[in-house]
């Protein structure tokens, strides 16, 4: 292979926002670039399509809302909207229900949140309000790849000494006094997917959480495929190709080309260049560590879920799960591979914000995810229905179908999902700074020209497609000798 004449300049392997930010980045710069689909559709976590239930209800497979899709340094230089992407951004970011009808009410509005908060509002705007004052600099923080100085050290540091606050045993319970804001916080927390408290879950909390307060948690008018479909259609336009259902399992599998890139967990790379890699990079792929998982149920509803108090109806994601504590017992059961009675279930409601997801006469999509043990093959329908339930009494009687994945089987429909870990890799501080294994350019597999570009690689999970960007530029330099990234605007 290595001496035949390559046929293209760059092959991705994966096409989820990773995927395809690469193979648009590098498209973009002149090269011939081909990307490689298992799955019959393109997007990876970023698809919408019919699950055979209402035929006038399209579902969100994997990523539902996306906080990410406004301040995102790849996709503020892409621009969604001028490509006719609509974000939909409802007034409530996220909601925590709990017991006798209360909840905590995340609005995209800061101070209207501190007001909702009662007697903790103070400390959450302390918490929160230098960090949306600085949002900028916090995504550029957390989203680069972690390999230069932070240009506004002042916002690291607040944002560090927070982390610290809200990551360790020690410290998180201190600052509240009430049970809203905690429980507000923790719901973010749980995005993580991980042991509660954690240095890796508080710093996703803090991220999501002042995010919720600045762009907001948008949804795509339609639907996921949106951000997908302005991605390829970018990608197509200049001179780059997909080819779906070609899974990739060996060498034999891939056209020649200069470069590859991956856009998948760290196993397939030591399957298919395994011979080409340093031994030790070789072995840390192949022993990569995922994580906690997450079973889905999509239901098809006949209204809105009857919430207990009415200011989470108005939310487009809400967190299910109690209080902290409660919070806090169900993940450490998961983490120690039980079923947590009461699991941490994410609900997304895409029609809060995007009225064109009601389908005939008004039915609904419900997107939802529980978290389970890794590789749990147990049906999660009913689990979910009845912690839905718990704060929308009645929420039976709308449900109209349903359909559901086992955590053991997400990795049918998007092979990343090993085991169903949806963040392709447990969410530790370590593997988010650092990747795979521990060496300085965590985007590199130590075999000339394959890169890695996945969640598994800084900046972590999230449609964000800073991994892809980051590993695409390296491939410019180090690959093609091209120094200057290119222009993304429209």
């Amino acid at each position: 292979m290595g001496q035949a004449r390559a046929s293209h300049d760059v092959v991705v392997v994966g096409s989820g926002p990773n995927g395809l930010s690469a193979a648009v980045t590098l498209a973009r710069s002149g090269l011939s670039v081909v990307v490689l689909e298992g799955q019959p559709t393109s997007g990876g976590g970023a698809r919408t399509v019919d699950l055979g239930m209402d035929p006038s209800v399209r579902h969100d497979l994997c990523s539902a809302v996306h906080p990410m899709a406004l301040a995102s340094p790849f996709y503020r230089r892409f621009d969604l909207r001028a490509r006719g992407v609509e974000l939909c951004t409802p007034e409530i970011s996220y909601a925590q229900p709990l017991a006798d009808g209360d909840a905590g009410v995340a609005y995209q509005d800061l101070g209207r949140t501190a007001a909702a908060l009662g007697p903790d509002g103070d400390a959450w705007t302390g918490l929160m309000g230098p960090l949306v004052e600085h949002a900028d600099a916090v995504v550029a923080l957390i989203m680069g790849d972690h390999r230069q100085v932070p240009r506004e050290v002042r916002t690291a540091v607040r944002f560090g000494l927070r982390t610290l606050e809200q990551g360790l045993s020690a410290t998180w319970g201190r600052r509240f006094s009430g049970q809203r804001a905690p429980a507000l916080l923790t719901g973010v927390a749980a995005h993580a997917t991980t042991p509660l408290p954690s240095l890796a879950a508080a710093g996703t909390a803090l991220l999501l959480g002042s995010l919720a307060h600045t762009t907001g948690w948008s949804v795509p008018r339609g639907g996921t495929q949106r951000i997908t479909d302005a991605l390829v259609a970018d990608l197509v336009a200049h001179g780059g190709e997909i080819v779906v259902d070609r899974p990739v399992a060996s060498r034999a599998d891939l056209p020649v080309a200069r470069a590859y890139l991956f856009d998948t967990a760290p196993g397939l790379v030591a399957q298919v260049m395994g011979d080409r890699m340093p031994t030790r990079n070789e072995r840390g792929f192949r022993r990569y560590r995922h994580g906690n998982a997450a079973a889905k149920v999509d239901f098809v509803l006949s209204g809105p879920v009857p919430w207990s108090n009415a200011a989470v109806a108005r939310a487009g994601t809400v967190h299910v799960g109690g209080s902290r504590e409660q919070m806090q017992a169900a993940e450490h059961a998961v983490a120690h591979g039980r079923h947590a009675s009461r699991p941490v279930v994410l609900v997304s409601d895409p029609a809060v914000s995007d009225p064109s997801r009601l389908g005939a006469g008004g039915t609904r999509p419900l997107w939802t995810y529980a978290h389970v043990p890794a590789g749990s093959t147990l049906d999660p329908t009913e689990v979910v229905t009845a912690q839905i339930e718990r704060y929308a009494p009645g929420f039976r009687d709308v449900v109209l179908d349903s359909r559901s994945i086992p955590a053991s089987r997400m990795a049918e429909h998007n092979a990343n999902y090993v085991g169903g870990d949806i963040s392709t890799g447990a969410v530790t501080l370590p593997r988010m700074l650092g990747g795979p294994v521990p060496v300085w350019d965590p985007y590199a597999t130590g075999a000339d020209g394959v890169f890695l570009c996945s969640a598994a690689v800084p900046p972590g999970p999230g449609v964000h497609g800073m991994g892809g960007w980051h590993a695409a530029r390296r491939v410019l330099r180090q690959v093609f000798g091209i120094m200057v990234p290119p222009d993304l605007s429209p």
